[in-house]
């Protein structure tokens, strides 16, 4: 899912209109106000954002972002005035991961999208170590307490793409792709059941998967990072 922060509806239309060409989700919105709304319910997997804004300066959102635990994560793309070099470094500084200037390519926007995810995808993480819970992906093991844990490669594939995509909301349909991959039109309910063993193999740990009624799942780790 990509969320679109930008004032202008045309603008917002059309970049709406070429990720959906994409095979990309998203949502669009005019004001901060009802983005910081939706952000609650649902995070995205990249945000599209505009510096200047009606009713928050970009910038302000941009840090809002970034000084947050669940958000600080998530990949942003800035679309900035042509002239303003000023807000294009400042943005970086602050942590954007690219800019597009004003007016642009729909192609050359779909391509930067495109390029940010994968670099973001390159970063996977190999290790991960949440109390008692450890898991090494280059070896394929986990432990709970000490104890190996046997998965099947779905469940260890579903569980290692929660863990490197830590409180965003994957649809069953996105966890189908990229778990079953080609297959995944065929397995119907299954998904559901993979996440009920997974949560059953994972004890105490399995509770770090959430419901999210009516969309998917998410993998929450505050509760257990303390």
């Amino acid at each position: 899912m990509i969320y679109i922060l930008e004032d202008d509806e045309n603008i917002r239309e059309l970049i709406v209109y070429s990720l959906q060409t994409q095979n990309f989700s998203s949502k669009a919105f005019g004001l901060a106000q009802d983005f910081f709304c939706t952000l609650k319910k649902e995070l995205p997997s990249l945000i599209i954002l505009d510096i200047m804004l009606p009713d928050q300066d970009g910038l302000s959102v941009l840090k809002h972002l970034k000084d947050k635990a669940n958000t600080k994560h998530i990949p942003i793309i800035l679309l900035t005035a042509k002239d303003s070099e000023f807000d294009k470094v400042k943005g970086l500084d602050m942590g954007a991961d690219d800019y597009i200037a004003k007016p642009f390519g729909v192609v050359e926007l779909v391509a930067r999208i495109k390029a940010v995810l994968r670099r973001v995808q390159n970063q996977t993480k190999e290790v991960f170590r949440i109390q008692g819970f450890y898991l090494n992906h280059k070896e394929h093991i986990i432990r709970i307490d000490n104890k190996n844990i046997d998965l099947t490669l779905k469940e260890y594939k579903l569980l290692f793409l929660l863990l490197n995509h830590p409180n965003i909301v994957f649809t069953r349909e996105q966890i189908g792709i990229e778990v079953w991959g080609d297959d995944f039109v065929s397995i119907g309910r299954s998904i559901d059941m993979h996440i009920k063993t997974l949560r059953q193999k994972l004890g105490e740990y399995g509770k770090m998967i959430t419901t999210i009624r009516g969309i998917g799942y998410k993998l929450e780790l505050q509760s257990f990072e303390k």
